[in-house]
């Protein structure tokens, strides 16, 4: 089968010539053969300079997705097996398995393809037209890599629910790839026991990446009297409570995060330890500073609060808002964990916002560690959209 063949214009494709993975549509300047949307092209440079294969979508802005540089490689069975255990290779060298992100689009070479495995559960978020085609035969490949590892998967479910599939011209999909099963799924995590509801939980249903981050946090928790903001299930708030903290107060907005994290509380006999509020973070830190209270350790694990750069400006306001509260309730010598989950927050200007707030607050910060997301989802250098997570502790002192 002769596929068709991209032409990009002169100048253009500096993501795809950097090491990125993607073709924006304003980058093309011809299309020479037949072809439907979701069909595998080859990508020529202006001057005929065969760049790879990916597959298409004139529905998207990011027209072509690469999955592969050599254009001579067939995209068949063998090869898509070869990726996929090539990511399974890649988590069992570099995390615990037990639960853990398997394949992370881009940075594994399948874009637009997410799996988390949660325990013996899989679920599959498909955001790209061509990667869907390929979608059933990925799975039935990952469950025969696994099964070679004595790994039996009991069942699939799928959360291509996401907003950005209407971008793609695609509808947004919920449900069992398979048999049904209990989607309320127990897990162990750093010692910590969660159940994770695949069906209706955020994204896929529990944020694996940070797994290391959690744990981080833990030595600084012991005999510590700790709060926790944007808990969600509470997995930040149970870490600190099984490291031994003497006080943990867990806080989000959503009251099905909330009955959630208290029913996690008590799986790991927590409840008398670590306690859950349905209220804005927003509005609380600054009552909490009012009533005068102190904490050991503040936790600030926050949605994204820009997915977009023209939101950018209210971002860094938010952060930055957010900050300089937290850094007000913490004692003298405490200890502030803060992060951000946006690829658009840079690092430079995470780093800048919550240097102002400390400034605005007369605190000084000294730098414990940095972090990011876990290894199970790899930064993939050029493939900007890979790195998102942005993970501070600081020591917070007064002005002296």
């Amino acid at each position: 089968m002769n596929e068709a063949i991209v032409t990009l214009k002169k100048g253009e494709g500096r993501t795809i010539k950097a090491g990125g993975m993607w073709i924006f549509d304003n980058e093309i300047e011809s299309i020479m053969g037949s072809f439907t949307d979701g069909d595998i092209v080859v990508i020529h440079d202006f001057d005929g300079y065969p760049m790879g294969k990916g597959f298409i979508n004139r529905n998207s802005k990011i027209e072509v997705r690469l999955l592969t540089r050599n254009s001579k490689q067939e995209i068949d069975g063998e090869f898509l097996k070869q990726r996929v255990k090539d990511a399974w290779e890649y988590r069992k060298k570099t995390v615990d398995i037990s639960s853990c992100r398997v394949i992370f689009g881009e940075a594994d070479f399948l874009p637009g393809l997410v799996i988390d495995k949660f325990s013996d559960v899989l679920v599959v978020e498909s955001l790209a037209l061509g990667i869907d085609r390929f979608k059933l035969q990925i799975i039935d490949l990952l469950k025969e890599i696994l099964a070679e590892d004595g790994i039996k998967i009991k069942g699939v479910y799928e959360r291509s629910d996401a907003k950005v599939r209407l971008n793609e011209g695609m509808e947004r999909v919920k449900g069992f790839i398979g048999e049904e099963f209990d989607t309320n799924v127990e897990i162990t995590e750093n010692g910590v026991k969660y159940i994770v509801d695949v069906k209706d939980g955020q994204k896929t249903g529990f944020f694996l990446d940070q797994k290391y981050n959690r744990l981080a946090i833990q030595k600084l928790c012991r005999g510590a009297r700790v709060l926790d903001c944007f808990t969600h299930t509470g997995s930040f708030a149970l870490n600190a409570g099984i490291a031994g903290a003497r006080e943990v107060i867990g806080v989000d907005a959503s009251q099905l995060a909330v009955d959630q994290a208290t029913e996690n509380a008590k799986l790991n006999g927590l409840e008398n330890v670590v306690s859950f509020r349905c209220e804005d973070v927003f509005e609380l830190l600054p009552k909490l500073e009012t009533e005068g209270e102190k904490f050991d350790v503040v936790i600030l694990d926050p949605p994204a609060f820009t997915k977009s750069r023209s939101s950018i400006k209210n971002a860094i306001k938010g952060y930055r808002e957010i900050n300089l509260r937290a850094m007000k309730l913490v004692k003298n010598g405490g200890f502030l964990a803060t992060c951000s989950c946006s690829h658009f927050m840079s690092y430079d200007l995470f780093t800048e916002t919550i240097n102002q707030a400390a400034r605005n607050v007369h605190k000084r910060l000294r730098q414990v560690e940095f972090r990011t997301q876990a290894p199970d989802h790899p930064i993939l250098w050029a493939a900007d959209e890979s790195y998102y997570l942005k993970f501070y502790i600081f020591q917070v002192c007064e002005e002296k």
